[in-house]
């Protein structure tokens, strides 16, 4: 005899599994109040009726807004010729006198 039980309440992952998006996007979700959540304890669960719902919208846009980032792989915007790379030495002198850069020298 099988006795499954219906599930009231997802786990992150268990949600993303659910709606097919990874546990990023459902923590995105979260933040952005677009799934409801419960706090038992330590544990952050989704109540299967949220997961439902969201599953049933119509969801035009993608999860995330555009121009919000996530790929590690992005690509950054590029550097300005005129603006100071962090690893670049600058001489500075105060009442005259040269100061040593950060590595010591003069």
């Amino acid at each position: 005899m099988d006795h499954s039980v219906e599930k009231l309440l997802y786990s992150r992952r268990n949600a993303a599994e659910a709606l097919s998006l990874s546990i990023r996007s459902v923590d995105y979700l979260i933040t952005t109040g677009r799934l409801s959540t419960r706090r038992i304890g330590s544990k952050i669960l989704i109540p299967a009726s949220a997961v439902r719902r969201f599953a049933r919208e119509d969801h035009p846009d993608s999860v995330r807004p555009p121009g919000v980032c996530t790929s590690v792989h992005a690509k950054k915007p590029p550097v300005s010729e005129s603006s100071p790379n962090r690893f670049d030495t600058v001489d500075e002198t105060i009442d005259g006198k040269q100061r040593p850069s950060a590595n010591g020298r003069y």
